[in-house]
């Protein structure tokens, strides 16, 4: 049988890729959550070659860590609006 290179990675070489931890009544708005913020991203930054997006949550607040071969075409390119 095969296994898939990521999963046999991780942990070793690589670590997760969203790092978080929900109660399992919130953890499919957290999912959701994630999710979201992961294809604005990958829409908003096309042409930004991203090769990576970590997301990690720790209470409140939301850190979001871009990997990308061009970075200058990322800094003050998203304007995010707070609702």
């Amino acid at each position: 049988q095969k296994v898939h290179p990521l999963g046999f990675r991780l942990g070793i070489y690589r670590t997760w890729d969203a790092r978080w931890f929900a109660p399992s009544t919130e953890y499919g708005k957290q999912l959701i959550e994630d999710l979201k913020i992961r294809r604005f991203l990958q829409k908003s930054l096309v042409r930004a070659d991203v090769a990576r997006i970590e997301i990690e949550k720790a209470g409140d607040s939301v850190r979001v860590i871009i990997h990308s071969g061009r970075p200058g075409f990322i800094i003050g390119k998203i304007k995010i609006k707070e609702s």
